[in-house]
């Protein structure tokens, strides 16, 4: 399928933005938070997703890999289809998303449009259930680093574990990090050393 789009963007309404590629112009659905990082009439390059349905074709485009890998999660759920998960990431950042998924917080979810208590409940649980296969006690990293199980860090790791990261990926970089740093901080500069 199509993994990206780069060119200039020459239109932005809402909820798409039109990138011209090579002389051909492509819609892409995009949430407001991509929205927010797009300027028109500059070079853009958006990571992409195509949704092939029977009656449609439809790219959906997004500024960073965590957008799109948060995405590609929701979507995977019983209930959430492209609109709403588009609907979830403009209301929260991948970020917020991953902390209320760790946090247990199906409340901060109900804010998206089309999203009730109890889908916002099986999002939780389901994004819950796929983490749980990554372990976030005593980590050994490559390189001889271990990060113990103390402060934040765990909860960190499991967060960034909803965004699509391993725990080898990320623990380098956790392990230089304020153990007793706010989870959302660790998650930020994790994120920003990893772009």
């Amino acid at each position: 399928m199509i993994y990206s789009v780069r060119g200039n963007l020459i239109l932005m309404d809402a909820g798409y933005a039109v990138v011209e590629c090579g002389g051909v112009g492509y819609r892409v659905q995009t949430s407001i938070t991509t929205q927010k990082q797009l300027k028109l009439n500059t070079e853009t390059m958006l990571y992409t997703y195509m949704n092939v349905r029977e009656d449609a074709m439809e790219l959906y485009g997004f500024a960073s890999k965590s957008e799109l890998s948060t995405f590609k999660m929701l979507i995977g759920i019983t209930g959430v289809g492209p609109k709403v998960a588009l609907a979830i990431l403009s209301e929260l950042s991948s970020e917020q998303i991953a902390m209320c998924v760790s946090a247990g917080d199906s409340k901060t979810l109900t804010r998206a449009s089309g999203v009730g208590p109890k889908l916002a409940q099986r999002i939780v649980l389901e994004l819950k259930d796929k983490i749980k296969a990554v372990d976030t006690a005593g980590f050994e990293v490559s390189k001889g680093t271990v990060i113990a199980d103390t402060g934040n860090v765990p909860k960190a790791v499991t967060a960034l574990a909803v965004l699509g990261y391993s725990a080898a990926d990320v623990t380098p970089i956790l392990s230089k990090l304020d153990p007793n740093m706010s989870v959302e901080a660790m998650i930020a500069a994790t994120l920003r050393q990893m772009a």
